[in-house]
């Protein structure tokens, strides 16, 4: 199909470049921006005036929940929902049932992702068998099945030597291990940020330092090794600082941070709100505005979503009990846009962080707008908000610490390989 996107504001954060032009999109990739090529006759034309036209968003971060968890959301459920927040890739993490560690799984999972041929799906490998810590994967067999990296998910590994022979083997061969820093003792069992919000309800705490020591070990065996990695999820100041530290010593290191922890604290927990039961556990203010910090200062290099669907029910529980995770998909846009708006920070320069910033990190092409580039885009309004509410939501999930907010930033269409994949209020 032959697109036209008529009249919209184009901003590109990989080329720096924000200016008014229209986009020609023909055999799902973008072959013209500004003039109509010679011969171009669109089959379908898109009037896209006071609106913003970007790259599609790319989350590091999205739990799919197939294979093993078709009750609390399913491919098709979390597509849709990519679809509908301008998400044109992500990258799922490994914690599946059974975990993605064997290279058929990965396989299953690519085949049934290309069958719906909505966003572009890039499965991260288990780093050690069952995410158990103990024997490290096949992870050259799953680097050909299609896994772009290899992680713990959630599950930190306690025994350092195994740690250290994982970085060894992911350096041999050049692949990035991915991973976020907890210490397995120091984390165990804590469901809230060690602090006075903590202390007062009575909430087991996890404390900064199971994220500190977890990067010093991690460090120190990057200077043995020479291993890649980003870490994912960082939630501290003292963590921020550490990696900004790394960084400046030149090792291999990239990071993220999650939408959520850009705006919520402890003290938004109230009294015992388990749809702020997230993890990692949401820390002091001083933290969250260490984390705006490192985004404006690019110690820290893109934003996700952290998207995990979770059963309703599973959030009635007491907060201790209740399963930590939220929806994120759809409001990954929104939350970025209102990080950009309070922090007052260009919109260009957010949308990098969603868009170019975490396609560097999977070292894929991906997150900008170029002539012979695949058309992947997100047009949005971005004076335009919307409620969060559970009808408006298309995961399966309806679990967020931001029911009832009014958000910025509608998406009107999602486009992927040249396919109007979700599209709102256009004729």
């Amino acid at each position: 199909m032959k697109i036209h996107i008529q009249g919209g504001t184009l901003i590109d954060p990989a080329a720096g470049t924000e200016q008014q032009q229209d986009v020609y999109i023909e055999a799902g990739r973008i072959v013209a921006l500004g003039a109509m090529p010679a011969g171009f006759q669109a089959d379908r034309m898109l009037d896209a005036r006071g609106l913003i036209v970007a790259p599609g968003l790319v989350d590091l971060s999205a739990r799919l929940r197939e294979p093993g968890y078709e009750h609390k959301a399913t491919l098709d459920s979390e597509m849709s929902a990519a679809l509908a927040g301008g998400v044109t890739s992500l990258v799922c993490p490994p914690d599946t049932d059974p975990v993605l560690d064997e290279a058929g799984l990965v396989e299953m999972l690519k085949y049934r992702a290309g069958k719906l041929a909505r966003a572009h799906v890039h499965p991260l490998g288990a780093l050690t068998v069952g995410l158990k810590g103990e024997v490290i994967t096949e992870m050259v067999s799953l680097t050909e099945a299609g896994c772009i990296g290899f992680t713990q998910a959630d599950t930190p590994i306690a025994d350092t030597q195994v740690l250290l022979r994982a970085l060894q083997y992911a350096s041999t061969y050049g692949y990035a291990v991915w991973l976020r820093p907890q210490d397995a003792y120091l984390s165990k069992g804590g469901v809230a940020a060690s602090g006075a919000v903590a202390s007062r309800l009575g909430l087991s705490g996890v404390p900064v330092s199971a994220e500190t020591i977890a990067l010093h070990t991690l460090f120190e065996l990057m200077r043995v090794t020479g291993a890649r990695v980003h870490v994912q999820h960082l939630s501290s100041a003292a963590g921020v600082a550490l990696v900004r530290a790394a960084k400046v010593e030149g090792l291999p290191v990239t990071c993220d941070v999650t939408a959520n922890h850009l705006h919520l604290i402890d003290m938004d927990i109230g009294y015992f709100d388990a749809q702020f039961r997230l993890d990692p556990p949401l820390r002091q203010q001083r933290d969250r505005e260490a984390i705006r910090a490192g985004l404006a200062d690019g110690t820290i290099d893109a934003i996700c979503s952290q998207h995990t669907p979770v059963d309703d029910d599973e959030k009635l529980l007491p907060f201790a009990e209740a399963t930590p995770g939220a929806t994120g998909l759809e409001l990954f846009l929104s939350l970025t846009v209102k990080w950009a708006q309070e922090a007052r920070v260009p919109l260009a320069k957010a949308l990098g962080h969603v868009t170019s910033a975490p396609a560097a990190v999977m070292r894929r092409d991906a997150g900008r707008l170029a002539v012979g580039a695949s058309a992947d885009l997100c047009v949005f309004d971005p004076h335009g908000h919307w409620r969060v509410e559970p009808r408006a939501l298309k995961s399966q999930g309806h679990n967020t610490p931001f029911l009832g907010y009014e958000l910025p930033a509608v998406v009107r269409a999602t486009l992927v390989a040249g396919r109007i994949g979700f599209e709102r209020g256009f004729d």
